[in-house]
């Protein structure tokens, strides 16, 4: 599954390129995600990928304005959807959000905070955010505890589907750790930055943790 999400001019501007979905969901680039959406649906008939992890093989390739976008795009079909900041080194989703000081997922998984209380809801469909929480000291060893295993097994009982916003591949562990646990993972592409050598080996390295790697996203330079 390989898709391009051209960028247009007027839609620069981040917010809305973060929501282009919700604020301009007659754009080409809303059908595209709908259309990501689609394809991700007939992947799993027999099976139905409730987790997925959105990722990249390095930096700045656009992952997180694509988990937010599909994230709204899930939603809008009326499925309840979770988008989880699984990024604990360099969180972003709360500043799309424009969020400040709020709990998130390090807070529920250390027992700080109970899951309702750390939620935020977005008032875009059905789509519920849980930012990253506070920034622990050693990420790695909080994704990869008992704590966010049984949090996994929960939170599937609750939403529809779980979106992940992980780290880049080969800049951390972390995601290598959560993409075992989880039905699927998404890897974002930018034409012209991606170098095709990390793309193969940011594969590589998610196979051999036997995560079920569903397609590509490949967006294209401005």
């Amino acid at each position: 599954m390989v898709l391009k999400l051209s960028k247009k001019k007027a839609l620069r501007e981040m917010t809305k390129r973060h929501f282009v979905s919700y604020t301009n969901p007659n754009s080409e680039i809303a059908e595209q995600f709908r259309t990501i959406r689609t394809n991700i649906q007939f992947s799993s008939i027999d099976h139905k990928h409730k987790t997925l992890i959105i990722t990249s093989p390095s930096s700045c390739e656009g992952k997180t304005t694509s988990a937010i976008n599909l994230a709204i795009s899930i939603s809008q079909q009326g499925e309840k959807v979770l988008l989880i900041d699984a990024n604990l080194r360099k969180p972003k989703l709360h500043i799309s959000f424009n969020l400040k000081d709020s709990y998130g997922l390090t807070d529920v998984l250390m027992g700080r905070q109970p899951l309702e209380e750390a939620i935020f809801q977005t008032q875009i469909g059905r789509l519920d955010l849980l930012p990253s929480g506070i920034i622990p000291p050693d990420p790695t060893e909080i994704i990869g505890s008992n704590a966010m295993r049984y949090f996994l097994n929960d939170i599937k009982e609750e939403y529809d589907t779980v979106i992940f916003d992980c780290p880049p591949v080969l800049e951390t562990t972390d995601t290598k750790l959560l993409a075992g646990q989880c039905d699927g993972v998404i890897m974002v592409l930018k034409s012209g930055k991606t170098d095709r050598e990390k793309a193969v080996e940011a594969n590589r390295l998610l196979r051999l943790v036997r995560a079920k790697v569903l397609g590509v996203i490949l967006n294209e330079r401005e």
